[in-house]
């Protein structure tokens, strides 16, 4: 997929607020410091669409992107912040939840997981409640960079064993460098693949 627009829609602090559900919507999620922002500029190929900023927990709003007319990208607030107070933090949890459970054209979460770190408990939590929910989601390992090719394999490996302990099968799953701008390239192609599906199957979402 080339993206040829991607245009910044609004900001949501309640998931009642986002726009109206009708074209297909991915969203981007994952821990505070994950590089969630600096991997969506990347993806779209854009220096500053998502605000990075060297403070954890900037994103406190849901931010939707209209890309090629045609779907919506969701940057939403990450979790497990350490440095915010409990009751942001369960607003925070709230509003996610709300969210990914009452959003009816929401297709794929992309759930991103610093590679350089073993399997955290904070994420297995959340793709956890994600399975049990039902929520469709991928898992995005980021900061591919940072490592050297054999130990990024290698924490892929240990995350997919430790995945298998719970789980049946594995979602799909994608390794990404925003500073190299690579893997971006495949989650544009998933979403074109499945965007192609729904357009098919005349999937209507309100």
């Amino acid at each position: 997929m080339i993206v040829k627009t991607v245009n910044f829609v609004k900001s949501s602090g309640k998931w009642q607020e986002c726009p109206e559900p009708t074209i297909p919507e991915y969203a981007f999620i994952g821990r505070s410091n994950v590089g969630k922002s600096s991997l969506i500029n990347a993806i779209m190929n854009h220096k500053d669409l998502a605000k990075t900023s060297q403070t954890p927990a900037k994103t406190q709003l849901i931010n939707h992107f209209l890309v090629n007319e045609n779907w919506y990208l969701t940057d939403l607030p990450g979790y497990g912040y350490a440095k915010v107070s409990k009751s942001l933090r369960k607003d925070f949890e709230k509003l996610i939840t709300n969210y990914i459970l009452n959003r009816k054209n929401l297709v794929n979460l992309f759930v991103l997981v610093d590679i350089r770190h073993t399997p955290q408990k904070i994420d297995l939590e959340f793709m956890e409640w994600c399975g049990e929910n039902g929520v469709p989601f991928s898992i995005v390992f980021t900061k591919q960079d940072k490592l050297k090719p054999g130990a990024a394999d290698r924490n892929v490996e240990v995350y997919k064993t430790k995945l298998l302990e719970t789980w049946e099968d594995l979602p799909d799953i994608y390794i990404t460098s925003a500073e190299k701008k690579m893997g971006g390239d495949e989650i544009l192609k998933f979403i074109e693949k499945t965007n192609a599906y729904l357009v098919k199957n005349k999937v209507k979402f309100s």
